[in-house]
């Protein structure tokens, strides 16, 4: 576990009774609920995940760990919980937590970095796609249509794109690691250890970059950053891409750059609002989707000039059962004085902005 910088000592997991009582939130089969009773001393309850009964509410009160999201109010009103193992990277939800006083005595530590591999692969598969047209052939082969000279001259090389990603957390520079054999030259904007530090410093850049990643928490300083200004400094042609946080971009100005042709396409992992609604604008067009990773979420393509691209983040349920009821990956630690916003691990900076 990593603990966050200049954060007051709180209760330490390693302090706790040996008969720690555990309350687990998460969606285990019965193998895998006994499989965590054989390695926990004390007490284990199970609840479904985001549940409101009132037993769960009683029970996770008595507990000393929690190990899943229960609802941000039961953690605040549980005076033995010490320990909080969220299933999420994000902890946007407890964001609005008293973490001044709560952080004395309760330590979070969320899966920072267990998606790495798999979001950045996605974003990389994304804009493959759009690049050499996958999704276009996809629709032609579903329609037996042979139409290869029409879909020739919008066809790209991703090889020497500049592309800008939005963060230096654990995804964006596995991202970029994958984008560079490729010999993508990759600009980070991160506020503490960016290449671009700054909104004008972004502002300025963006007009050079084929492709833009979003991979920012969601915060009050992350929400709406791409406006319909900076969605409009965008070079023409240029890819968007967000895999972070729903709440990043402005999403009534993408698809109208879109529509107009003006962007050459969208990879979106994320939106506002999620699942999208039927006739959303981000979700017409021609869709597809991916079954086995949960955070599939919408998409759209061609619909004559305006470019979206379905994708699927995340790993799979299992993974994170798995990572969680075993040990699993890294985790980062957040203790006192250190609100939920600061965490990293949602595979960029605390804001980047």
């Amino acid at each position: 576990m990593v603990r966050a910088p200049h954060a007051p000592q709180a209760s330490d997991p390693a302090d706790l009774p040996p008969d720690a009582a555990l309350y687990v939130e998460l969606a285990l089969d019965a193998a895998e609920q006994e499989r965590v009773r054989a390695v926990t001393p004390g007490p284990v309850w199970f609840a479904e995940p985001d549940s409101e009964a009132a037993d769960d509410a009683r029970v996770l009160a008595d507990s000393h760990i929690a190990l899943g999201n229960p609802r941000a109010d039961w953690v605040e009103k549980a005076p033995r919980l010490r320990w909080l193992q969220l299933a999420s990277v994000g902890i946007d939800r407890y964001a609005g937590l008293d973490w001044p006083v709560l952080g004395e005595r309760l330590t979070v530590t969320n899966l920072g970095g267990l998606f790495a591999e798999p979001v950045a692969e996605t974003c990389l598969a994304g804009i493959l796609a759009l690049y050499r047209g996958v999704d276009v052939l996809a629709g032609l082969r579903a329609g037996e249509s042979w139409s290869k000279l029409d879909v020739r001259p919008g066809l790209r090389l991703l090889g020497g794109a500049n592309v800008l990603i939005l963060g230096r957390g654990s995804i964006a520079l596995r991202l970029a690691e994958l984008l560079v054999p490729f010999g993508c030259s990759v600009t980070h904007f991160a506020r503490g250890d960016g290449d671009l530090r700054t909104r004008p410093e972004l502002d300025a850049g963006l007009p050079e970059f084929d492709i833009v990643v979003g991979l920012l928490p969601g915060t009050a300083e992350t929400a709406g950053l791409f406006d319909r200004r900076r969605i409009g400094r965008l070079r023409p042609g240029a890819v968007f891409v967000n895999a972070g946080r729903g709440t990043l971009a402005d999403e009534d100005a993408l698809v109208a750059a879109l529509a107009s042709g003006r962007l050459g396409g969208a990879v979106l992992d994320v939106t506002r609002q999620e699942p999208l609604p039927a006739g959303h604008p981000c979700g017409a067009a021609r869709t597809s989707s991916s079954p086995s990773t949960p955070r599939a979420d919408h998409a759209t393509r061609r619909s004559g000039s305006s470019t979206c691209s379905r994708t699927t983040g995340g790993g799979s349920q299992a993974g994170i059962r798995r990572t969680t009821s075993c040990g699993g990956p890294r985790v980062t630690r957040r203790t006192a004085a250190d609100p939920p916003q600061a965490v990293r691990g949602s595979g960029s900076p605390a804001s980047g902005a």
